[in-house]
């Protein structure tokens, strides 16, 4: 039995006598909007023939990425980006919000001891989780429009991931120089020197995985507070284990892993393929216009045969995860439009004209490979899909701000005793026993009046309130922003008979808030209305 060499080639069926000659694999893009569907390249394409050689290893060691500083309008909106995202993320947990002297001030807390969500003047209680999954959605739905209409912009200038690993690389550019001594460092020999530069750079990770650990801790607690005592050592153990593994967590996967996260962790590339469509403005290269590649050099001799790109791979340096523009769309493209940025200096440069990396839809792309004139892009992001997304978006933020708007400040919950459910009194009547959450949402105490309704006769106490002083209903103080919870008992008439009632609550203030909640009243069987 013959084993086959794993590194032979197969024959070419179309041309035997080249079955042994390596295929050529010319620079033309393959997944561009009109690429040539004979070319081939070193990536296998649904029109492709089959690979007859296969990779060896399933996994490709990691190249190192060391991009090159750009300047242009899409760096300067990362730079706002870089400074608005973290800035909010920092700064958030120090704003101040008066309530009032019953509720904290802090303007963002996440109060779990109390189980509580302030965001300035909106507090949100356990029970209505329901804003909550309202803010999620809208978040998804905010991500579907932004991918419907500009691609991975989320992914290119605000996902976290992209934020801290761009502010990682600007503190590589700090302390080890632009790209070229960047490259040269990582491939010197390690003496005192690069140590020194080594351990700087580091320090300056920790500073900002400290930093950004720290940061999320306080929206948790009180800020001041928390930082004097977390420095003090006087903060619960899990305040310093959580921002020990968030500062690791933020040095490993920013200052280490970078690009990999977007293109190995992440699932939202390759859900966001799956959103896009020939209308969708990504960062696309123009290859009709840019190929043959040549140099200048080249051009000026023979104009006609080469395009517009000069092959000078400014594209590449730029790239913040390596990438080549030129091979077409990829999971690896977060859309941060840097390679726009390069090559329209080098166009200019040259003296071309821009665009021929740019933001467009694979069918602007056919029309003007067609020389036909592309459409605005406002005409492309504005289209029934992203028109869609938009009005379900705003119709879920309005709904919750009505939510917002209406809700009440007054809750009650009543749950009825199952063991024993009535006791006869001596003098013939029932009594039933409830146990009552009278809530008060406002920072505030407040007095509420608890009646009963809809069975004749009954009377109401509490376990404040003694028996002498029953009635049909009873004044009830409850502090601010807390639930109390009473037992109340109810007591009918003899020959009073199974029914249902009604608690309501009704607040003794200007806003004159009513809760109703509805139970039953037990009484023997032999008992009939």
């Amino acid at each position: 039995m013959t084993i086959p060499d794993p590194d032979a080639r197969a024959p070419d069926a179309r041309d035997p006598a080249d079955a042994q000659k390596p295929r050529p694999k010319p620079d033309r893009p393959v997944s561009s909007a009109v690429a040539d569907p004979s070319a081939t390249t070193v990536r296998h394409e649904p029109h492709e023939p089959g690979r007859a050689h296969l990779p060896q290893k399933m996994y490709e060691k990691r190249a190192a990425v060391h991009n090159k500083r750009i300047d242009g309008r899409f760096r300067r909106f990362k730079w706002a980006m870089m400074a608005v995202t973290p800035g909010i993320y920092y700064a958030a947990p120090w704003l101040r919000w008066d309530r009032g002297p019953y509720a904290p001030d802090q303007a963002v807390l996440v109060d779990v001891a109390n189980r509580r969500f302030y965001m300035f003047g909106i507090e949100i209680w356990p029970h209505e989780f329901y804003f909550v999954a309202g803010l999620l959605v809208m978040a998804g739905l905010g991500l579907f429009l932004v991918t419907s209409a500009v691609g991975r912009a989320w992914c290119g200038y605000a996902c976290p991931q992209t934020v801290w690993t761009d502010l990682f690389q600007h503190v590589d550019r700090f302390v080890d120089g632009d790209r070229n001594a960047r490259m040269r460092l990582d491939a010197a020999p390690w003496t005192w020197g690069k140590v020194a530069r080594r351990a700087f750079k580091w320090t300056i990770y920790l500073a900002i995985g400290f930093a950004t650990g720290g940061a999320w801790v306080l929206y948790f607690a009180d800020a001041p507070t928390l930082w004097r005592e977390f420095f003090a050592g006087e903060a619960a153990p899990v305040a310093y284990v959580t921002v020990a593994i968030l500062t690791v967590l933020t040095v490993t996967l920013g200052g280490f892993m970078r690009e990999q996260v977007c293109i190995y962790m992440c699932p939202w590339p390759r859900i966001q393929t799956a959103m896009l469509d020939e209308k969708s403005l990504i960062v696309t290269y123009k290859d009709w216009r840019g190929e043959p590649r040549g140099s200048v050099k080249k051009a000026e001799k023979n104009p006609a045969h080469f395009g517009d790109c000069i092959d000078c791979r400014q594209c590449v340096a730029v790239c913040p995860t390596g990438i080549d523009i030129r091979e077409g769309p990829q999971v690896g493209c977060i859309t941060c439009a840097l390679c726009i940025d390069a090559c329209d200096r080098v166009m200019a440069d040259v003296g071309r004209p821009r665009g021929l990396i740019d933001y467009a839809t694979l069918e602007d792309c056919e029309a003007e490979a067609r020389g036909e004139k592309p459409r605005s892009p406002w005409r492309t992001i504005l289209r029934p899909r992203t028109l869609a997304y938009g009005l379900i978006w705003g119709a879920v933020g309005l709904s919750l701000l009505f939510a917002l708007g209406v809700r009440s400040h007054t809750g009650l919950t009543v749950s009825p005793d199952r063991n024993p459910p009535f006791m006869m009194m001596s003098d013939g009547g029932l009594r039933n026993s409830y146990t009552l959450k009278l809530r008060n949402m406002e920072s505030r105490p407040r007095r509420f009046r608890i009646a009963v309704e809809g069975l004749p006769g009954a009377v109401l106490w509490s376990d404040t309130v003694g028996k002498d002083d029953a009635a049909k209903a009873q004044i009830i103080s409850v502090p601010a922003d807390q639930t109390r919870t009473m037992r109340a008992y109810v007591a009918a008439p003899p020959g009073a008979s199974a029914q249902d009632f009604t608690f309501r609550l009704t607040s003794l203030d200007q806003q004159h808030e009513t809760a109703e909640a509805l139970t039953h009243f037990s009484a023997p069987q032999g008992n009939s209305p």
